[in-house]
């Protein structure tokens, strides 16, 4: 378990350091902003959707550790997902972060994202996870309001 936490503590270390897909992107054809209250964390998510797909998938903002490297993950494995994809894979990472899902579904469902799944022992930072998901899925609804993790 020492190991896991090791990895998770790396993992979200490089990403927070060297986010991937951190940029604005100026094509994109939709875009949704979101707010963490508790924290203070803000982030902007940038689609670049062709016939259902992610094509392109960019964020910007600020926050903590855990809600860049989040949202740099999601990035990663978001890109060429289609809509459907990307909403199955945001409410599984969802029951992840909150704990909901049984030790059955482990990683099943969620690939590389796994990593993410120790922020469920630290009820406070679940919102910081869940800030770029909540974000993505306002984009993809295509919603005006600014996304929410209250």
């Amino acid at each position: 378990m020492a190991e896991l936490d090791d990895l998770y503590q790396e993992v979200i270390l490089d990403h927070n350091r060297s986010p991937r897909n951190f940029r604005a992107m100026e094509n994109a054809n939709r875009k949704a902003q979101g707010y963490n209250p508790l924290c203070g964390d803000q982030m902007t998510v940038y689609l670049k959707l062709e016939d259902g797909v992610i094509q392109d998938i960019s964020f910007q903002g600020s926050g903590c550790a855990i809600s860049k490297a989040s949202a740099s993950l999601m990035t990663a494995e978001l890109k060429g997902k289609t809509e459907a994809q990307a909403q199955q894979l945001f409410e599984s990472v969802h029951k992840m972060l909150t704990g909901e899902r049984g030790a059955q579904e482990r990683g099943r469902a969620v690939g590389k994202l796994e990593i993410l799944s120790g922020v469920c022992k630290f009820p406070a930072r679940v919102k910081c996870a869940s800030l770029a998901w909540h974000t993505v899925n306002s984009a993809l609804q295509n919603e005006k309001k600014i996304a929410s993790t209250e």
